[in-house]
């Protein structure tokens, strides 16, 4: 499976809910992206037929490795412009909801040329 925007956005909830909580389920999922329930239970199923989640026996989601290695990326990006886009004098929800649109569509070159910036300038 090739993982587009929306099942990046799903393994980036999961992430985000995980530290937030000890345990995630479903229903956080459906309740952080304000998806409908069967949405939610057809694409979670699709990310474990395709190795990028676990639902164990109580219900409870877990990422796997590729999958936490996806949801990583994509959060470190929303993190950063996020920021960014603040300190640019955006509004924090339209920063979030920016952040939350450019994260997938960066190639890896500008992400690092972004990412570089951006550490470099929290050093100074």
């Amino acid at each position: 499976m090739s993982l587009l925007e929306s099942g990046e956005n799903y393994l980036e909830a999961i992430l985000m809910i995980s530290e937030r909580k000890k345990d995630v389920h479903a229903i956080d999922v459906v309740n952080e992206l304000k998806f409908s329930k069967p949405s939610v239970s057809i694409m979670l199923k699709k990310l474990r037929d395709n190795g990028y989640i676990i639902i164990d026996e109580n219900n409870h989601l877990h990422l796997t490795d590729e999958g936490m290695k996806i949801a990583t990326k994509i959060y470190e990006r929303h993190k950063i412009l996020t920021a960014i886009l603040k300190e640019l004098g955006v509004s924090d929800e339209i920063a979030e909801e920016d952040a939350c649109k450019i994260e997938h569509d960066l190639s890896d070159v500008t992400w690092d040329a972004v990412r570089k910036y951006y550490k470099n300038k929290l050093e100074k």
